[in-house]
C-alpha cells in the first residue's frame, strides 16, 4: 500500500502538470463493441433510454477534466448493452483489472452456492465449524458465517493502507493469511458492532476453500465464472494457497457486468438457474443501515434512497443495478488512486442519477 500511496502522489503531479486532453481520449462513439462475450447488443433508443441524452453524458464523462481517474462506462438494459466507452485504453475492453474490493460482492455469490451445495450448512454456524484452527482462539468461537458476511466479527482488522492489516497481507508477511486473521486481538463481541474489513470475507473465502476440496478461485470457476462465460478474469491467491477474499480479482467493466446481471436476473444467467432466487433475494436485502451512509446485506451494497443494489471497488469499480428501470450502469476508473484522489460514490452516483433520468 505504501507503494500505492506513491503512485497517488505521482498522479496528483500528472494532474498538475498535463491537460485533461492527455489524460483521456476525446469521446467518439458510445456503440457497444461486439466481441461475442456473451452479452446481446442493443442500442439506448431500441431500450426506451433517450439517445441524445446518453450521447451527451458521454461526451461529458470524456471531458469533464475532474474525471481525470476514470476509465469507462458501460450501460445495460433488459439485459442488452447498449452503450459503452473507454476513456484511456480500448484494450480495457478485454484487459483485466484490480476490481479491489467488488470481489467482496463475487464472495457474496459464492456464499450462496455454498449453501446450496451444504459446503456451508447454516449462517448461523460457528466459523470453528469450517475452520478447526479456530480452537486455537476460544474468543472466536462465538464468530459465526452471518456475522463475516455482515462485517460484524469483532476482529480487530484495520484496512489502513499504511499500518493496517491488509498492508501487511498485501506484502506477503504472514505465512499464513488465515491464521493471522484469526490470532488477531478482538475488539468487540461478535455481531455487536459493524466494521468494515477485508479480514471478514477473506474468512468465508477461506471456509469455502477448507470445504470444497479445491481453491475458492477454482471452484468458482466451475460454478459461476464458465457458465457466466467469463473470459478475461484472474483471481489472486496469498502464498500460501489460499484464495483472496476481500479484494483480489481482476477482471473487465463487462465481465463485472455479468455479475450485476445474474443478480438482476433473481441469480440466473440466460436462463439458467446459478444461485437460488432466495439467496439473491436475502443477500441484498438490508442488514446493516449505515455504513459510510449507505446501507449493506450480504457484502452486497444498498442505496434505497436510490433504489440501488451496487458493487464497489477501491478507487472507482462500479457496478449500480436499478432493478425497477431493469437497468445497470458499470463504472471503472485509476485502480491505486488514493483519498480525494478517488472516484469515490458520490462522483459516481452524480452520472448515475443523470442516466436514471433518461432512461424511460
Amino acid at each position: 500500500m505504501r507503494k500505492i500511496g506513491l503512485l497517488a502522489i505521482i498522479l496528483a503531479s500528472m494532474v498538475s502538470c498535463l491537460k485533461e486532453s492527455q489524460l483521456k481520449k476525446p469521446f467518439i462513439t458510445l456503440q457497444p463493441f461486439q466481441i461475442y462475450d456473451g452479452w446481446e447488443l442493443s442500442n439506448p433508443q431500441s431500450e426506451s433510454i433517450d439517445s441524445a441524452g446518453l450521447t451527451e453524458i458521454y461526451k461529458s464523462f470524456h471531458e469533464d477534466d475532474e474525471l481525470w481517474q476514470v476509465r469507462s462506462l458501460l450501460v445495460f438494459r433488459n439485459a442488452k448493452l447498449v452503450a459503452e466507452s473507454y476513456t484511456k485504453d480500448e484494450t480495457d475492453l478485454t484487459r483485466p483489472r484490480a476490481i479491489w474490493s467488488a470481489t467482496k460482492q463475487v464472495v457474496g455469490i459464492l456464499t450462496g452456492i455454498a449453501l446450496e451445495q451444504q459446503l456451508i450448512q447454516s449462517l448461523t454456524d460457528s466459523i470453528y465449524h469450517y475452520l478447526p484452527e479456530t480452537a486455537q482462539h476460544p474468543d472466536k468461537i462465538g464468530i459465526t458465517v452471518e456475522h463475516l458476511l455482515t462485517m460484524r466479527s469483532g476482529i480487530k482488522y484495520s484496512n489502513d493502507g499504511l499500518s493496517g492489516q491488509t498492508d501487511d497481507i498485501l506484502r506477503q508477511l504472514p505465512d499464513n493469511i488465515t491464521a493471522f486473521i484469526l490470532s488477531l486481538p478482538m475488539s468487540a463481541t461478535p455481531g455487536e458492532l459493524v466494521a468494515y474489513k477485508d479480514g471478514d470475507p477473506q474468512l468465508v473465502a477461506s471456509i469455502i476453500q477448507s470445504q470444497c476440496g479445491k481453491t475458492t478461485y477454482q471452484w468458482a470457476k466451475e460454478v459461476l465464472f464458465d457458465p457466466l462465460e467469463i473470459q478475461h478474469l484472474d483471481w489472486v491467491s496469498y502464498k500460501d494457497g489460499t484464495t483472496l477474499g476481500g479484494f483480489g480479482i481482476m477482471t473487465t467493466p463487462r465481465e463485472m457486468a455479468k455479475f450485476g446481471q445474474c443478480v438482476m436476473d433473481g441469480g440466473q444467467w440466460k436462463g439458467v438457474q446459478l444461485v437460488s432466487n432466495d439467496w439473491i433475494d436475502e443477500m441484498t436485502s438490508v442488514k446493516i443501515q449505515d455504513i459510510y451512509g449507505y446501507q449493506f446485506g450480504y457484502l452486497w451494497w444498498k442505496d434505497e434512497s436510490r433504489g440501488l443494489i451496487f458493487m464497489s471497488g477501491h478507487g472507482g469499480q462500479y457496478v449500480f443495478l436499478m432493478p425497477a428501470k431493469n437497468l445497470m450502469i458499470v463504472m471503472t476508473a485509476e485502480v491505486n488512486t488514493q483519498g480525494d484522489f478517488q472516484f469515490n460514490r458520490d462522483k459516481a452516483l452524480k452520472w448515475v442519477d443523470e442516466i436514471i433520468e433518461i432512461a424511460f
